[in-house]
């Protein structure tokens, strides 16, 4: 396969996001706004949002979840871009990342020159049992729903074909929800912006103050082992192992490379894009990997002329906790089989060689899932501007990566920002 290059350079001068959570008696379109007024303010210079040329918005199901379809000009409509074209894109929970491929190709072509990028989704007006099943729609309804498949099944079959290959546990996915509540506790964004041993503390205060018997956990592992607190969703995934039930948005400004500084005296740049697909899990012969993922890694890898080891962070799709030890090694940061091993080794952590999740990932940032590609992309803005707070990373940062999954893996796109100096 040739290397593939943009015919244009592209660059990220501006991104916004909403709070991810759940919000009752807003919309889609309340929370859209919001992303799109913060990322109007991120931008360094002044500009006018007349001058975007298009809309691209990733949404995976508002039409199942709101009872709204059509949702790309209602978007352009509430944040004042009509009559600008206006795309949805739909790629389960890869719709956000599509959709900015989708952008930053609009530029790269020529056609635009400014594309603002977003991704809103609205999950929680419905009942648990109805998300699940608007989120199996992704899944192959002919042969694996009727078995009786869910997503929680589809990556719990992951989880114990990757314990039995490579000596993983369920401990290990359960530090892997540690580090990443830990990094979202700095997250004023968040849905579950604390650490897991400030949720067993409130268990323990809530407890007493009812006049319960108070659980003596002693440390966060004993508290996600006990199944009253833990509950297994399915085995050995549990509840938190699972991201949760979110609603967001998030916002992002793309202009061609040669406007960039009419925008920012410190732009961020497209150097690296890469996107591929597979079939459904049911017909993969390696639990252990999701092909899609790898051949993206390698496309923008090779698209930025750079190699996994270039990258100093990466924001990944960790649906689920296993999730994020295989797109480790998907990516090239661990060898097949070694991820769990660098996870519980610390290596994917702030302090580590290779950090992780720093915004406290879909797992503890929160996942609705239309949004989430271009959630990652806000934490890589920030990060390579120095502007992420308390989760910032010291030292220098040139490169950044963004890895986002749709169903079990049949949508994967990779994007690498790089900071220049």
């Amino acid at each position: 396969m040739s290397t593939k290059k943009l015919a244009r350079g592209v660059a990220l001068v501006g991104a916004g996001m909403s709070k991810f959570g759940a919000f009752k008696g807003k919309t889609s379109r309340d929370l859209f706004v919001e992303a799109f007024v913060e990322m109007l303010a991120s931008v360094d210079k002044p500009f006018d949002p007349k001058t975007i040329d298009a809309l691209y918005v990733g949404n995976y199901s508002s039409d199942l979840f709101e009872n709204q379809g059509h949702t790309a000009p209602i978007m352009a409509s509430w944040v004042g871009l009509t009559p600008i074209p206006a795309v949805r894109v739909e790629d389960a929970c890869a719709s956000a990342g599509v959709a900015l491929r989708e952008g930053i190709l609009a530029i790269a072509s020529g056609m635009c020159d400014i594309v603002v990028v977003g991704g809103v989704e609205k999950m929680t007006d419905l009942a648990t049992e109805k998300v699940t099943d608007t989120l199996a729609t992704a899944a192959d309804s002919q042969y694996e729903i009727p078995a009786g498949f869910t997503f929680p099944g589809f990556y719990a079959a992951m989880a114990t074909s990757y314990m039995a290959a490579y000596g993983a546990t369920p401990e290990t996915f359960m530090k892997v929800g540690i580090k990443n509540h830990n990094n979202g506790s700095l997250n004023e964004k968040a849905q579950f912006g604390a650490k897991i041993t400030t949720l067993m503390e409130a268990r323990k205060a809530s407890a007493a103050k009812k006049g319960l018997p108070v659980p003596e956990w002693k440390d966060e592992l004993e508290f996600l082992k006990d199944e009253r607190a833990n509950p297994i969703i399915a085995w050995p995934m549990r509840l938190y192992d699972c991201s949760p039930v979110s609603d967001g948005a998030a916002v992002a400004l793309l202009v061609s490379e040669e406007l960039a500084g009419k925008f920012s005296d410190n732009p961020i740049f497209v150097a690296g894009v890469g996107q591929a697909s597979d079939g459904a899990l049911h017909d993969r012969e390696d639990l252990n990997s999701i092909p899609s993922a790898r051949l993206a890694g390698q496309q923008a890898y090779e698209m930025a002329g750079i190699q996994p080891k270039d990258i100093d962070f990466a924001e990944v799709h960790d649906c689920f906790t296993i999730a994020e030890i295989i797109a480790s090694e998907d990516l090239g940061f661990f060898e097949k089989g070694e991820g769990w091993k660098a996870a519980e080794a610390g290596e994917t952590a702030r302090s580590g060689k290779k950090p992780i999740n720093l915004s406290g990932g879909l797992k503890s940032k929160g996942h609705p899932v239309g949004a989430s590609g271009v959630g990652q992309v806000v934490e890589v803005w920030k990060q390579l501007r120095g502007q992420a707070g308390e989760r910032q990373l010291p030292g220098k940062l040139k490169f950044g990566l963004t890895h986002n999954v749709g169903g079990t893996g049949q949508t994967c796109v990779v994007h690498i920002f790089e900071r220049r100096d």
